[in-house]
């Protein structure tokens, strides 16, 4: 089965909690706070694998989630860092963030992509003593790792898309000049998937050509198999255009020339501006006024006009070199760039990441905060300044204005997780 779109969620590890330790050794007097720093939590980074052909694998899992970081431990030794995860996927898948769209990364190249990084590891509580401070008994958790909802699009990478009609003859051209081998059948939609094939010039002359179907009129209304692999074709350099000039199926070439780039246009005003050459195919079937019909059409839009028969290869060794020449003249397969986080982004993000509720039932403030929970299982609540942390981390939230605004009084009751307190001004 082929597939080329796919939405999965992308976790990184959580960084490990630091540690609150105290060195116990014989004949060593107050051996002070040694608790180490917790590992950084695995990043989550995607990879091109040209084993793959399709997304299909992502079809039936959907979540993937990197390993957290080791927490620290005694005499300062910090956490192991946690691996990364690797995620392979077809050489041209496009990254989007689910929610905005934006591209993030672009696999076309061999370079990994970081997509969601890991959390940075907690401090342990010998990073805390200071000369008023000499017994921490406190420590900082580990940062959560970036989560993303994504959705993965394939975007083949080939040098030269192949559009035209159902039945026109592309399955077969590609047949010929390339060792694909699609199947090949007089009815439409004989090719229900984008075909590859490597088109070999000399020993040290190639290009990729793409058998792209489904394109019909109103295709871009969904008509047929729609637009769904006009993606493919949008990194092409140059597109073939065939047509059928013997019009043995009852259709004018001329009018399909138009309707198809009608529908390339439809689909993007980009891939509408794609150089073109024109290949007249199943010229021995046609009239020569038939194809001198055609070609003074097609020659007086400015565009390259070729006479093959793909069935008896006359006329596509012609074809092919034309086409690899004037790939020479064309820049480079379009790579996506990927595209950066908005401040308005950042600062929404960043507000998620500390979103709070706070409700009151029979004068208990209950406090609601997903993010607080691991701040919580490093605080001691039995020592005053890891309390003091706690309440700067409360201020800094906006958790303890909000509860003054709601009306909150001296010695009125505050519930976190379970920890219960009495309100202090």
């Amino acid at each position: 089965m082929f597939v080329d779109k796919a939405k999965i969620k992308i976790k990184a590890g959580n960084g490990g909690d630091g540690a609150v330790s105290f060195h116990r050794e014989k004949y060593v007097a107050s051996g002070g706070p040694d608790g180490g720093n917790g590992g950084k939590g695995g990043d989550v980074i995607f990879v091109a694998d040209d084993n793959f052909s399709s997304l299909i694998d992502f079809r039936y899992k959907k979540k993937y989630v990197a390993e957290n970081g080791q927490n620290g431990g005694a005499k300062r030794c910090t956490g192991k860092s946690a691996p990364d995860l690797i995620i392979k996927v077809p050489r041209g898948t496009v990254i989007r963030d689910a929610e905005t769209g934006r591209i993030m990364a672009d696999i076309s190249t061999d370079e990994p992509k970081v997509l969601a990084k890991g959390g940075s590891g907690g401090k342990g509580n010998c990073n805390f003593a200071t000369s008023t401070r000499q017994i921490p008994k406190f420590a900082k958790p580990g940062f959560p790792g970036e989560e993303f909802e994504v959705t993965l699009e394939l975007k083949l990478i080939a040098d030269i898309g192949l559009v035209g009609f159902p039945n026109v003859g592309k399955s077969t051209l590609i047949s010929v000049v390339s060792a694909a081998k699609p199947k090949i059948a007089n009815y439409h939609f004989t090719t229900l998937t984008p075909v590859l094939g490597v088109v070999k010039i000399s020993e040290e002359r190639s290009f990729v050509m793409a058998d792209i179907p489904g394109l019909i009129e109103g295709a871009s209304d969904g008509v047929g198999l729609g637009h769904e692999f006009l993606r493919h074709v949008e990194r092409c350099r140059l597109i073939i255009h065939v047509l059928d000039v013997s019009g043995i199926e009852g259709r004018d070439p001329i009018e399909d020339f138009e309707i198809i780039n009608e529908e390339l246009k439809n689909f993007s005003e980009e891939l509408s501006q794609c150089p073109q050459i024109v290949a007249a195919n199943k010229c021995d079937m046609a009239s020569e006024e038939q194809i001198e019909r055609l070609e003074k059409y097609i020659t007086d839009k400015g565009l390259s006009f070729y006479r093959i028969s793909a069935a008896t290869t006359e006329g596509t060794k012609d074809l092919i070199n034309a086409a690899a020449e004037e790939l020479e003249k064309l820049p480079p397969v379009k790579e996506y760039k990927a595209e950066p986080i908005t401040r308005e982004e950042l600062e929404e993000k960043a507000l998620a990441n500390s979103k709070f509720e706070i409700e009151v039932e029979d004068g208990v403030y209950y406090v609601y905060a997903p993010w607080l929970e691991p701040v919580m299982r490093t605080v001691n609540m039995d020592d005053y300044s890891s309390l003091l942390y706690f309440q700067q981390v409360l201020r800094r939230s906006g958790i303890i204005d909000k509860l003054e605004e709601m009306g909150i009084n001296e010695g009125d009751t505050v519930n976190i997780f379970g920890f219960e307190f009495d309100f202090v001004e």
